[in-house]
Protein backbone atom coordinates (compact mmCIF):
# COMPACT_ATOMS: atom_id res chain seq x y z
CA UNK A 1 0.00 0.00 0.00
CA UNK A 2 1.50 3.65 -0.80
CA UNK A 3 0.90 6.67 0.93
CA UNK A 4 -2.22 7.69 1.98
CA UNK A 5 -2.52 11.81 0.73
CA UNK A 6 -5.39 13.93 1.94
CA UNK A 7 -6.08 16.85 -0.20
CA UNK A 8 -3.57 19.61 -0.36
CA UNK A 9 -1.27 17.20 0.63
CA UNK A 10 2.49 17.50 -1.60
CA UNK A 11 4.95 14.79 -1.63
CA UNK A 12 8.36 13.95 -3.21
CA UNK A 13 8.01 12.03 -6.01
CA UNK A 14 11.53 11.38 -7.35
CA UNK A 15 13.65 12.79 -4.57
CA UNK A 16 12.10 10.42 -1.93
CA UNK A 17 11.94 7.26 -4.56
CA UNK A 18 15.40 7.86 -6.58
CA UNK A 19 15.13 5.33 -9.24
CA UNK A 20 11.50 6.26 -10.53
CA UNK A 21 11.65 7.15 -13.80
CA UNK A 22 8.47 6.15 -14.99
CA UNK A 23 5.08 5.92 -13.22
CA UNK A 24 1.41 4.45 -13.84
CA UNK A 25 -0.73 7.06 -13.01
CA UNK A 26 -4.32 5.26 -12.33
CA UNK A 27 -7.75 6.61 -11.61
CA UNK A 28 -10.67 4.97 -10.75
CA UNK A 29 -14.38 5.44 -9.61
CA UNK A 30 -17.65 3.95 -9.26
CA UNK A 31 -20.80 5.44 -10.80
CA UNK A 32 -24.31 4.80 -9.13
CA UNK A 33 -25.66 3.86 -11.53
CA UNK A 34 -29.17 3.84 -11.52
CA UNK A 35 -29.62 7.86 -11.59
CA UNK A 36 -30.57 8.34 -14.88
CA UNK A 37 -30.09 4.92 -16.01
CA UNK A 38 -27.00 5.64 -18.25
CA UNK A 39 -23.34 4.35 -18.25
CA UNK A 40 -21.19 6.93 -17.37
CA UNK A 41 -18.60 7.98 -19.63
CA UNK A 42 -15.32 9.10 -17.37
CA UNK A 43 -12.09 10.75 -18.79
CA UNK A 44 -8.87 11.04 -17.93
CA UNK A 45 -6.99 13.95 -19.57
CA UNK A 46 -3.46 15.37 -18.46
CA UNK A 47 -2.37 19.23 -19.43
CA UNK A 48 1.31 19.62 -19.93
CA UNK A 49 1.82 23.34 -19.04
CA UNK A 50 4.36 25.93 -18.54
CA UNK A 51 5.50 28.24 -16.20
CA UNK A 52 1.95 30.49 -16.47
CA UNK A 53 0.39 27.71 -16.24
CA UNK A 54 -0.69 26.62 -19.92
CA UNK A 55 -0.34 24.70 -22.55
CA UNK A 56 1.72 26.13 -25.37
CA UNK A 57 -0.37 24.09 -27.89
CA UNK A 58 -2.90 21.78 -28.17
CA UNK A 59 -0.41 18.60 -28.47
CA UNK A 60 0.20 19.12 -24.69
CA UNK A 61 -3.49 17.98 -23.64
CA UNK A 62 -3.51 14.36 -23.75
CA UNK A 63 -7.16 12.97 -23.55
CA UNK A 64 -8.96 10.04 -25.42
CA UNK A 65 -8.43 12.15 -28.94
CA UNK A 66 -5.44 12.46 -28.42
CA UNK A 67 -3.08 9.67 -26.83
CA UNK A 68 0.74 10.77 -26.57
CA UNK A 69 2.61 13.61 -25.93
CA UNK A 70 5.41 14.08 -28.95
CA UNK A 71 8.25 13.90 -26.60
CA UNK A 72 6.69 10.55 -25.31
CA UNK A 73 7.00 11.97 -21.66
CA UNK A 74 2.60 11.18 -21.35
CA UNK A 75 1.12 8.21 -22.79
CA UNK A 76 -2.92 7.90 -22.20
CA UNK A 77 -3.53 4.01 -22.21
CA UNK A 78 -6.90 4.33 -23.86
CA UNK A 79 -10.49 5.07 -22.93
CA UNK A 80 -12.58 2.96 -20.73
CA UNK A 81 -16.28 3.87 -21.52
CA UNK A 82 -18.26 2.43 -18.95
CA UNK A 83 -15.93 1.96 -15.85
CA UNK A 84 -16.41 -1.36 -15.28
CA UNK A 85 -14.92 -3.36 -12.94
CA UNK A 86 -12.49 -2.84 -9.95
CA UNK A 87 -8.82 -1.16 -10.06
CA UNK A 88 -8.10 1.52 -12.51
CA UNK A 89 -10.37 2.83 -15.21
CA UNK A 90 -7.94 4.68 -17.13
CA UNK A 91 -3.82 4.88 -16.67
CA UNK A 92 -1.57 7.65 -17.69
CA UNK A 93 2.04 6.66 -17.59
CA UNK A 94 4.83 9.24 -16.94
CA UNK A 95 8.21 8.93 -18.08
CA UNK A 96 9.65 11.66 -16.00
CA UNK A 97 13.00 11.33 -18.34
CA UNK A 98 11.20 12.48 -21.69
CA UNK A 99 9.12 15.49 -19.73
CA UNK A 100 10.26 18.54 -22.35
CA UNK A 101 11.98 21.53 -19.98
CA UNK A 102 9.71 24.51 -21.13
CA UNK A 103 6.71 22.10 -18.87
CA UNK A 104 6.90 22.81 -15.32
CA UNK A 105 3.96 21.26 -14.56
CA UNK A 106 0.84 18.13 -15.43
CA UNK A 107 -2.55 18.59 -14.40
CA UNK A 108 -4.23 15.36 -13.96
CA UNK A 109 -7.76 15.62 -14.46
CA UNK A 110 -11.04 13.95 -14.93
CA UNK A 111 -14.67 14.83 -16.80
CA UNK A 112 -17.65 13.17 -16.97
CA UNK A 113 -18.13 12.85 -21.18
CA UNK A 114 -21.57 14.31 -22.47
CA UNK A 115 -22.45 15.37 -18.68
CA UNK A 116 -24.86 17.91 -19.07
CA UNK A 117 -26.92 15.80 -22.17
CA UNK A 118 -27.06 12.97 -19.63
CA UNK A 119 -27.69 14.79 -16.69
CA UNK A 120 -24.82 13.63 -15.01
CA UNK A 121 -22.26 15.03 -12.05
CA UNK A 122 -19.66 13.91 -9.57
CA UNK A 123 -22.15 13.87 -6.77
CA UNK A 124 -23.43 10.84 -8.38
CA UNK A 125 -19.66 9.44 -8.67
CA UNK A 126 -18.09 7.87 -5.49
CA UNK A 127 -14.68 6.01 -4.68
CA UNK A 128 -12.69 8.45 -6.68
CA UNK A 129 -8.93 7.75 -6.69
CA UNK A 130 -5.81 8.58 -8.18
CA UNK A 131 -2.70 6.03 -7.29
CA UNK A 132 1.16 6.39 -8.64
CA UNK A 133 2.60 3.14 -9.38
CA UNK A 134 6.62 2.82 -10.16
CA UNK A 135 6.48 1.09 -13.45
CA UNK A 136 9.78 -0.58 -13.22
CA UNK A 137 8.61 -2.43 -9.85
CA UNK A 138 5.16 -2.35 -10.12
CA UNK A 139 4.95 -0.89 -6.70
CA UNK A 140 1.91 1.12 -5.42
CA UNK A 141 3.94 4.66 -3.65
CA UNK A 142 0.59 6.81 -3.39
CA UNK A 143 -2.62 7.14 -3.31
CA UNK A 144 -5.35 10.06 -2.67
CA UNK A 145 -8.98 8.89 -2.31
CA UNK A 146 -10.91 12.40 -3.29
CA UNK A 147 -14.19 11.58 -0.78
CA UNK A 148 -17.57 12.90 -1.23
CA UNK A 149 -17.54 16.47 -1.58
CA UNK A 150 -18.83 17.18 -4.92
CA UNK A 151 -22.32 17.69 -6.32
CA UNK A 152 -22.79 19.26 -9.53
CA UNK A 153 -19.16 19.51 -10.61
CA UNK A 154 -18.88 17.80 -13.96
CA UNK A 155 -14.77 17.99 -14.13
CA UNK A 156 -12.51 17.24 -11.49
CA UNK A 157 -8.41 18.29 -11.33
CA UNK A 158 -7.81 15.95 -9.52
CA UNK A 159 -3.45 16.33 -8.70
CA UNK A 160 -0.26 17.77 -10.14
CA UNK A 161 3.05 16.70 -10.96
CA UNK A 162 4.80 19.44 -10.77
CA UNK A 163 8.76 20.56 -11.11
CA UNK A 164 10.41 21.67 -7.83
CA UNK A 165 14.31 21.70 -8.86
CA UNK A 166 15.36 18.70 -10.96
CA UNK A 167 13.11 16.85 -8.58
CA UNK A 168 9.36 16.53 -9.48
CA UNK A 169 6.25 16.48 -6.60
CA UNK A 170 2.92 15.39 -6.35
CA UNK A 171 -0.12 17.85 -5.12
CA UNK A 172 -3.35 16.24 -4.14
CA UNK A 173 -5.53 18.94 -5.43
CA UNK A 174 -9.40 17.50 -5.99
CA UNK A 175 -10.90 20.31 -6.67
CA UNK A 176 -14.22 20.92 -8.83
CA UNK A 177 -14.90 22.41 -12.22
CA UNK A 178 -18.23 23.14 -13.38
CA UNK A 179 -18.69 23.49 -17.43
CA UNK A 180 -16.45 19.51 -17.86
CA UNK A 181 -13.88 19.58 -20.20
CA UNK A 182 -14.16 23.12 -21.64
CA UNK A 183 -13.81 25.14 -18.88
CA UNK A 184 -10.96 23.08 -17.49
CA UNK A 185 -8.98 23.21 -21.30
CA UNK A 186 -9.81 27.30 -20.93
CA UNK A 187 -8.54 26.90 -17.79
CA UNK A 188 -5.40 25.42 -19.28
CA UNK A 189 -5.27 28.25 -21.98
CA UNK A 190 -6.41 26.35 -24.91
CA UNK A 191 -8.87 27.34 -27.04
CA UNK A 192 -12.34 25.38 -27.09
Amino acid sequence: MGIQLSKGQRIDLTKTNPGLTKAIIGLGWDTNKYQGGQDFDLDASAFLVDANNKCQNDLDFIFYNNLQHPSGSVIHTGDNRTGEGDGDDEQLVVDFTKIPASVHRIGITVTIHDAEQRMQNFGQVSNAFVRLVDNATNQELLRFDLGEDFSIETAVVVCELYRHGNDWKFNAIGSGFSGGLASLCRNYGLQV
